[in-house]
């Protein structure tokens, strides 16, 4: 894949189908983003459907492959190419660590998927941050791990001078100026906030979502407005209590194998669950308090499944956070239909 792909919005992700990576299942996060459009097209009256099902014939689409690729973007953020990081010693930079397969973590760019509703704002001036090891209030076997594997390793920065011992670096992408760049928005940042893993303060998933409505917004495209739509993680309660332990990864095949056998998207339910958020404002681009109620509901209702592995839990869990996840793309689909 060519890394530019992402600043310039072309992104061809890879698919690893075959590993687990943080947040939903890469195949839940699809079929969310399918659901959402086919509530909206059951529920003409009370959405933007028919914006949205216009936009899909001009753009040479049925409104079944306009959801496909939609779901296709939401899909494909887990397979960014876009988050390096260095080894403290020897400067080499990776995508993913060595282990990962057997971790649950494919690739460093999922540290970006979290915003921590245990803890207030983040040294960047986020009301909320991101995933910080050093910051955790819940955490488990992964988390350690990785900030035992990855001690004292810093972000790749491109030739922007952060380097390992005796000035060994083989940069691979500047991460520092372009991913988190990305994330940034008004916040501030600088480059020893990451030069130890085990201390860096992760922008929150909010921003990456504002970051790829705001470019959608520049240039419309079901793709790019797919990659927003990775957003539903806020749903996924790992991702608001943060941690890459505590059943994350066993929880998440949970949802993939029952979402239908347990009717996870009952559009009943999602009709309830649309009264959960605000509607983003008509002149408003900013979509982060949205996202936010999103997460917030995931971090009051879902806990739970951070210790439990009970069949009767996690249906009574995902019964409720399925739902509002589907109500959430909804919401930012009514509001995107106009932008196009």
């Amino acid at each position: 894949m060519n890394k530019n792909a992402i600043a310039a919005l072309t992104v061809s992700a890879m698919m690893l189908p075959s590993i687990d990576a943080y947040a939903w299942k890469q195949e839940t996060h699809r079929q969310i983003v399918v659901d959402a459009v086919n509530y909206m097209q059951a529920n003409p009256d009370t959405t933007e459907y028919n914006r949205l099902a216009a936009v899909a014939t001009a753009s040479g689409y049925t409104v079944d492959q306009f959801a496909l690729v939609l779901g296709q973007g939401a899909y494909d953020v887990d397979d960014f190419e876009d988050t390096f990081i260095c080894g403290a010693v020897t400067g080499d930079c990776q995508l993913a660590p060595v282990w990962g397969a057997g971790a649950s973590i494919v690739k460093y760019t999922s540290y970006w998927h979290f915003q921590n509703h245990t803890q207030g704002g983040d040294a960047h001036g986020n009301d909320l941050g991101g995933y910080n090891y050093d910051k955790l209030t819940v955490w488990g076997t992964v988390d350690n791990l990785a900030a035992t594997w990855l001690h004292g390793d810093h972000i790749d920065d491109g030739r922007g001078g952060m380097r390992g011992w005796f000035w060994r670096e083989n940069s691979k992408y500047d991460t520092y100026g372009i991913t988190e760049k990305n994330y940034r928005h008004e916040g501030s940042s600088s480059k020893s906030m990451y030069k130890d893993f085990e201390k860096m303060p992760f922008q929150p998933i909010d921003n990456l979502g504002q970051y790829w409505y705001e470019q959608f917004s520049l240039r419309p495209t079901a793709q790019v407005l797919g990659f927003v739509l990775h957003t539903t993680d806020l749903l996924q309660p790992h991702h608001t209590w943060t941690t890459s332990d505590l059943n994350h990864s066993g929880w998440e095949s949970w949802v993939a194998d029952y979402y239908f056998s347990e009717n996870l998207n009952d559009f009943n339910k999602v009709k309830t669950a649309m009264n959960s958020f605000t509607p983003i404002p008509e002149g408003s681009n900013d979509i982060r308090p949205l996202l936010t109620e999103g997460g917030a509901f995931s971090y009051s209702n879902g806990g739970i499944v951070l210790s439990s592995q009970n069949h009767s839990d996690r249906v009574q869990v995902a019964e409720q956070t399925i739902p509002h996840a589907i109500a959430m793309v909804v919401h930012i689909l009514n509001h995107a239909a106009k932008r196009f």
